[in-house]
């Protein structure tokens, strides 16, 4: 039997001494925020940024746009046409990759945390008719094939292989190292800017908050996409894990744009436990939800989706949430898309580039019964799990979530004065129920 979840009575209570203790409902998690280690910055002060060396610009990092070749061969990209509308162009030769202008890219991790190897050798998964025409044809040119021999020697030499062991291997065990560019299941989402256009100095980085609303959902739909056709890598992927990692303090290899996607073959553990709290209180995300509109901490709504602060996480944050019946980002209609883009895009815009955080997506994986809801976490990285974290699994938040709502709102307000952020109902004007997580 599943274990009850901790009433909403408890799920914040503040104490008499100031101190905030919060529960999450769904897994139980306990977090404290104490006095006056709330007042600290969200983000640590850096050194004087440099002046952006522009004679560099699409060469700053191995995302950037110059350098395509230094990356795995790119599955589909999304262009934007003169008139302003977009277009997806799919499997592009190399000699193609520079004739337009990707605003986003989808391509191939080159370091993969479940490997292409790990499919084949456990599950004797091999690339599709489809993957091996894509290879077949992408390597029958003079310039796809050394791109294909460079990224593998690349990598090779990355893992610690000398030039004289890479010298040693013939072609054909080159080309075994490359199936996954073509057949694997960790794809990475990959958009243009490395700093923001127009930009002066290196602290002006392009984050998810800096693009525009249009720009946020096309990013947002290329993600949801790519995770559809993920689930089809094979019949034993079970969740397609959706992340965003920004700055290195939350992960990230490159202070670089990107969202990344995993195929597994297991059900993560939070979905796990998720569906078994859901079957024994199918009105879970009501009683969530409750807690957030009672408490004042929703910070902005659209006619489809919902902002609020979360509680009972590890690190201090956000979570957007589809309204109305559950279902599953690409069954999802263009108007609830657009609408859980435009509010993501405005709490990271609210957040602010300079500030370290983990973006997580949640969905019911295709062969779950039970209704889980999509919804996307905003988690700021303002603290280092410790030993006190560890051995108490008590977690110390510096922001309770009402200074969150108190950071967040202001801004929020501002950006929609100026036209930033998409229009939405912002603070006290939202109005929500738990009747529009059924409707």
């Amino acid at each position: 039997m599943a274990t009850p979840h901790p009433s909403t009575d408890s799920a914040i209570q503040r104490l008499p001494d100031g101190t905030v203790k919060q529960r999450n409902l769904l897994t139980g998690t306990e977090v404290w925020t104490v006095p006056g280690r709330g007042n600290r910055p969200l983000s640590t002060a850096s050194s004087k940024p440099d002046p952006i060396d522009h004679s560099s610009d699409g060469h700053h990092c191995a995302f950037c746009s110059e350098r395509y070749l230094e990356t795995p061969p790119e599955k589909s990209r999304r262009i934007r046409l003169a008139d302003g509308t977009w277009q997806e162009l799919a499997g592009l030769p190399a000699e193609e990759l520079a004739t337009t202008t990707a605003e986003f890219r989808r391509i191939p991790n080159l370091f993969e945390i479940v490997s292409y190897n790990y499919w084949h050798m456990n599950y004797g998964h091999v690339p599709s008719e489809e993957q091996h025409r894509r290879m077949a044809q992408y390597l029958a040119s003079s310039r796809g094939y050394d791109h294909v021999m460079q990224v593998v020697g690349a990598r090779m030499k990355a893992t610690g292989m000398s030039d004289e062991d890479l010298a040693l291997l013939t072609d054909s065990d080159l080309l075994r190292q490359a199936n996954g560019f073509f057949s694997g299941g960790h794809d990475l989402i990959i958009g243009r800017r490395h700093y923001i256009d127009g930009a002066d100095d290196t602290s002006q980085l392009a984050s998810s908050g800096t693009l525009t609303p249009e720009e946020h959902y096309q990013y947002t739909d290329f993600t949801i996409r790519a995770m559809q056709d993920l689930y089809h890598l094979n019949s034993n992927v079970r969740y397609v894990a959706a992340f965003q990692n920004w700055l290195k303090p939350a992960g990230a290899s490159f202070d670089h744009l990107h969202k990344q996607l995993v195929a597994i073959d297991d059900h993560a553990v939070q979905t796990q436990a998720e569906a078994d709290r859901l079957r024994h209180d199918p009105l879970i995300y009501d009683e969530i939800l409750k807690v957030a509109a009672t408490r004042k901490l929703l910070v902005a709504q659209n006619d489809h989706a919902v902002a609020i602060v979360g509680f009972g996480h590890r690190f201090p944050g956000l979570a957007v949430w589809p309204l109305h019946a559950p279902r599953n980002p690409w069954e999802c209609d263009d108007k609830v898309i657009r609408a859980v883009s435009d509010l993501l895009h405005a709490v990271h815009a609210a957040t602010g580039a300079e500030v370290a955080c983990n973006e997580e997506w949640y969905h019911r994986p295709p062969d779950v019964d039970v209704p889980l809801r999509w919804r996307i976490l905003l988690k700021w990285r303002l603290s280092t799990v410790a030993g006190f974290e560890g051995g108490t699994r008590i977690y110390l938040n510096t922001l309770d979530p009402w200074t969150v709502a108190d950071r967040v709102i202001p801004r929020l307000l501002e950006m929609r004065d100026s036209g930033v952020i998409a229009p939405m109902r912002i603070g006290e004007e939202c109005r929500v129920s738990p009747d529009l997580l059924r409707n």
